[in-house]
């Protein structure tokens, strides 16, 4: 059909038509292979992913089947800034130099003081505040009212690795004490038992559920206290996310208390 005689204006619409319709077939045609090339890249992000290790003999905390309060609050608490965590159990002394030496994320449970900021990387919010006594057998009594009455020469037992407070080093120099060290508080009980140390420095809820396994909640007490710790996860400084990655357990555990679930999380019964 020619154009020949038809207006000039009507002409120059029908071209102008086909024009645009062209232009807008191809405009549709590019957007639909930009979104192709593009859509493998915009597809939403994967979790954060890290792996801690975890003590194996510190219940109701953490135990050796990688269960207890600070696996649920702190799988709880990353999840809520969406980093997925994976742990390894270990010994505690074990977990603390593969966190030094980069071969994990961090370490739970630690607690933040002098000897162990120099090592890692810590938020600003603990996991939990637990508190260390030292514990007597009832058949072997010291008359003492507080740490710093204990008499010269005592036999104290501690756990490898563990930290007991900014003033440890000092009241055993003070007082002279003789340290002897062992791998479990499971150890410091049976020691106290048979009278081979003067008293041990446990925390209270780990000693409890030790000396109810054992049987012998009539045998052994605790008398007054070492100290008070914040528990935290350490990170490791070889890591370059680990400042980031305290902060985000920071917000993960102010969500929870927010949230009214932290609490809950703190209870045995959870675990």
């Amino acid at each position: 059909m020619s154009l020949i005689g038809y207006p000039k204006t009507l002409v120059d619409y029908i071209l102008t038509y086909k024009v645009r319709n062209i232009s807008a077939q191809v405009t549709l045609l590019a957007l639909v292979i930009f979104c192709v090339i593009l859509t493998p890249k915009t597809t939403l992000a994967e979790p954060l992913k890290i792996t801690l290790a975890a003590e194996d003999g510190w219940p109701p905390f953490a135990n050796e089947f990688g269960s207890g309060i600070s696996h649920n609050l702190i799988h709880q608490a990353f999840k809520q800034v969406d980093v997925d965590v994976s742990t390894i159990v270990v010994p505690y002394t074990r977990g603390l130099i593969m966190t030094e030496r980069g071969s994990v994320d961090g370490v739970f449970n630690v607690t933040r003081e002098q000897s162990t900021i120099d090592r890692f990387v810590f938020g600003n919010e603990p996991l939990f505040t637990v508190t260390a006594s030292f514990f007597f057998a009832k058949e072997h009594p010291i008359i003492a009212n507080n740490k710093w009455q204990l008499p010269s020469r005592s036999i104290i037992g501690i756990v490898n690795g563990y930290e007991y407070g900014d003033e440890f080093n000092t009241l055993v120099e003070q007082r002279k004490l003789q340290v002897i060290t062992v791998n479990s508080q499971r150890q410091l009980i049976n020691l106290l038992l048979v009278g081979r140390i003067d008293t041990a420095i446990m925390f209270d809820l780990v000693a409890d559920v030790y000396i109810q396994q054992i049987g012998v909640e009539d045998d052994i007490m605790a008398k007054f206290i070492n100290h008070k710790s914040e528990i935290f996860v350490a990170f490791s400084k070889q890591n370059p996310q680990a400042e980031r990655l305290s902060q985000l357990l920071d917000e993960g555990l102010l969500t929870l208390q927010k949230q009214g679930k932290y609490q809950q999380l703190l209870q045995p019964e959870n675990d």
